[in-house]
């Protein structure tokens, strides 16, 4: 039967069907026409025949051929599809489209029309629509549309969060659509998704995250556990616990929350407190994004692999909020890991607001931008902030809390990195730095970075950032990743990259006709 998505190779998903590879989650979708199901590769249901078998990108394609997701492997647990291209300018354009609906904190007033969608991206609405279609084989409205849907059903079945408050989370305007959509894509009701007994410990909710394997667990834990400022954020065995505020439409939450990564599976187990209970999708994306659950391992390597053999497993580490991470990066500007560390956990002690949590360990929040903006006279060199770095700090405070400054994955990535550059105390290293963790930017490339010319053997170039630079073309769009494992080469300790060894993991076999540049 033919495939809906023409990019795929109908047989090699059937392979990778057939043998549950974790390596395809989130590649494509399987709809059964037998039963009327969509499912992840990785589905542990009885695998279908294969004339029953139509394969799907998207979750919104499958859904838009009139396949409902499975209850059982749950479709919205699993990664999603990153896709950059640097070569078409209407795959850009579709991409950046598709990662904006992707990223609530572009829209704090709640999730986007098509007019606005196209308004940010400085385009007509029927072009955006026309694009959209031909590029990923559904509208704008149906993309978001599944993309609400599945948040929905994430929350029904992992908390037990009323159905009003999951409706409203998931951008639905009223309860009522939100229960007519759901009548209407799935056939069922709300409540009937809720799993019966299946209800989160009191003061808490526990969601589900996949990934795709190989990765680097040891390395990215590594990476967190040497910069981890103590009061606000730990590292133990296999977990990642810390404090967090989200201030979403006006409102702001604060609380706690501990990432494990399942040691049998390729899932983390997410604890959410109450108190981030009402932003618990902003805290799953953004925490996907920490851990850059998202990433595609096989896609990226293809471009890395010659140059950087048997690293598969490194992911770039991101930020659970870009603000901290923007000071963290200026407090690290030309010292070492350690001292950066102590300076953050000054400054969180002086000017971070208590908060009482049940982990031990945890009580403080990270200052919020305007208490910096506000901080008076020399509050900040009485931490041993030198006067450069204040004047950096209190500039980014002031241009973030105003909001000048958007420090997320949904910000314009060549206007913020302008941006940051034209605040005092900021180059293109801290900018590019930011871009890499907070923007989540894949390529990113502090061409400057010493550490990096040494990697590139480029240090004794007359130019080295210029020859730095024109080595990395041949990594583009995944620079970010190629900084990680030249950082990683050294053996030694880099601003961006813990001290680990990155698992070697075997090549994924592409399930359709991917060649080795990452293209929409």
């Amino acid at each position: 039967m033919s495939t809906a998505s023409p990019t795929l190779n109908p047989d090699a998903c059937y392979q990778a069907l057939q043998a549950r590879d974790a390596r395809f989650d989130g590649v494509f979708f399987t709809g059964v026409t037998s039963t009327g199901i969509y499912c992840r590769p990785v589905c542990r249901v009885r695998t279908p025949r294969r004339e029953n078998c139509r394969f799907f990108t998207l979750p919104a394609q499958a859904e838009g051929a009139g396949f409902r997701p499975c209850l059982r492997c749950r479709p919205e647990l699993a990664p999603q599809a990153q896709a950059w291209s640097i070569q078409d300018a209407s795959d850009t354009l579709a991409s950046q489209a598709a990662r904006l609906l992707d990223e609530p904190d572009a829209w704090p007033d709640g999730l986007p029309t098509v007019e606005q969608l196209a308004a940010r991206l400085g385009v007509s609405d029927r072009h955006l629509r026309r694009l959209f279609e031909a590029r990923l084989g559904v509208s704008p409205l149906q993309y978001l549309q599944t993309r609400r849907l599945l948040t929905a059903k994430q929350l029904l079945a992992d908390s037990d969060l009323p159905v009003t408050q999951v409706a409203l989370a998931s951008g639905f305007a009223s309860v009522r659509r939100f229960n007519a959509a759901f009548a209407q894509h799935y056939g069922l009701s709300p409540t009937q998704v809720r799993r019966e007994g299946a209800r989160p410990a009191q003061g808490r909710v526990t969601v589900r995250l996949g990934y795709r394997p190989p990765y680097d667990v040891d390395a990215m834990l590594g990476f967190f556990g040497t910069r981890a400022i103590e009061g606000m954020e730990q590292v133990e065995g296999r977990s990642l616990a810390r404090t967090l505020a989200i201030t979403n439409g006006g409102r702001t939450c604060a609380g706690w929350l501990v990432a494990r990564f399942d040691d049998s599976q390729p899932v983390v187990t997410l604890e959410v407190g109450d108190g981030l209970r009402e932003v618990l999708p902003l805290v799953i994306r953004r925490l996907r994004a920490t851990l850059d659950l998202d990433a595609d391992p096989a896609v990226i390597q293809a471009r890395l692999e010659s140059h950087f053999p048997g690293t598969a497993g490194l992911r770039v580490p991101g930020t659970l909020n870009g603000w901290e991470l923007a000071v963290r990066a200026v407090l690290g500007q030309q010292i070492t890991v350690a001292a950066a560390r102590t300076l953050a956990r000054r400054l969180v002690d002086r000017f971070g607001a208590p908060l009482e949590t049940p982990v031990p360990g945890l009580h403080r929040l990270f200052p919020a931008p305007q208490v910096l903006a506000d901080a008076e006279g020399n509050a900040l060199g009485e931490l041993g902030i030198v006067r450069q770095r204040q004047a950096a700090i209190v500039a980014l405070a002031r241009a973030t809390a105003d909001g000048t400054l958007q420090l997320h994955a949904g910000a314009d990535v060549p206007a913020t990195i302008e941006a940051l550059k034209a605040l005092p105390g900021i180059g293109d290293w801290t900018a590019q730095y930011i871009a890499m963790r907070a923007l989540r930017w894949p390529d990113a490339f502090p061409a400057g970075d010493v550490a990096l010319h040494k990697a590139l053997g480029v240090q004794q170039e007359r130019q080295p950032a210029r020859a730095a630079e024109a080595a990395s073309q041949a990594w583009r769009p995944w620079r970010s990743y190629a900084v990680i494992r030249a950082w990683h080469g050294l053996g030694a300790p880099a601003p961006a990259l813990p001290a680990a060894n990155a698992a070697t993991a075997p090549q994924r076999p592409a399930p359709g006709a991917r060649s080795t540049t990452p293209t929409h």
